[in-house]
């Protein structure tokens, strides 16, 4: 049997104050190798909470986050940067790419990083990465020389540059049209299918998390439903 790669333990977030605020609440899932993850949920739910936990972009208040068997709680903030590096690929609802750099050179920033390649190796994965999503003859441009779509698939790219076998994503159409939503969605769904990855997503959209492996639904920062909606075609 494959070992999770992202393994929750009755993890609770809890937001200090005044009145302190429950954002998630004694959570226990496994997210394994080839599936495709729809986080769903009310407004103010948690979704978001419980993926930048799982992501390693935020620490639970209680319990464990264990990334391929290892428990993640006890790691300095160095070491969890290189799990998340090496690990894990990042999509959001804005892009966040850097203005001043090229959409190349906005792919290449995770590669650097982690400093495994070459200045040139770099330039040629982050080229052939934008080039596979159909941005090829694009990857001298600004951010801003794109459309909505177009960045967001930047976005991925850039998510995939260290070749990170999870990808991680907060509502990664919820900025788009319904043309862009589509065109965004299938190259998720083929990280699956063809690429072999494991991707999370939040989203409100219930007519895309349909169509996913696996539905996660949170209420309350409580889990309140995990359904294995069909198996992945994933190898």
């Amino acid at each position: 049997m494959s070992t999770a790669l992202i393994e929750a333990r009755h993890m609770t977030k809890v937001l200090g104050g005044i009145v302190p605020v429950m954002l998630v609440q004694d959570i226990t899932l496994s997210i394994m190798p080839h599936e495709f993850i729809a986080i769903t949920g009310p407004s103010g739910s948690g979704k978001s909470s419980l993926l930048y936990l799982l992501g390693l972009l935020d620490l639970p208040t209680s319990g464990d986050v264990l990334i391929d068997g290892h428990s993640t709680t006890a790691m300095t903030e160095q070491e969890r940067a290189e799990v998340r590096l090496n690990r894990l690929g990042f999509v959001f609802q804005f892009h966040f790419l850097l203005p001043e750099f090229s959409i190349t050179e906005n792919v290449a920033l995770p590669m650097r990083a982690l400093g495994k390649l070459s200045p040139r190796a770099i330039t040629a994965r982050a080229e052939e990465l934008l080039a596979s999503f159909g941005l090829g003859d694009h990857r001298r441009k600004a951010p801003d020389q794109l459309s909505g779509g177009q960045r967001q698939r930047v976005a991925v790219a850039r998510a995939l540059a260290n070749d990170p076998p999870v990808i991680l994503a907060d509502e990664p159409t919820g900025s788009l049209d319904s043309a862009s939503t589509a065109q965004v969605f299938g190259i998720l769904r083929d990280l699956v299918e063809l690429r072999g990855k494991t991707v999370v997503a939040v989203t409100h959209d219930l007519n895309l998390a349909s169509q996913m492996h696996r539905q996660i639904r949170i209420v309350d920062g409580r889990l309140a439903g995990d359904e294995q909606l069909a198996a992945s075609d994933a190898p």
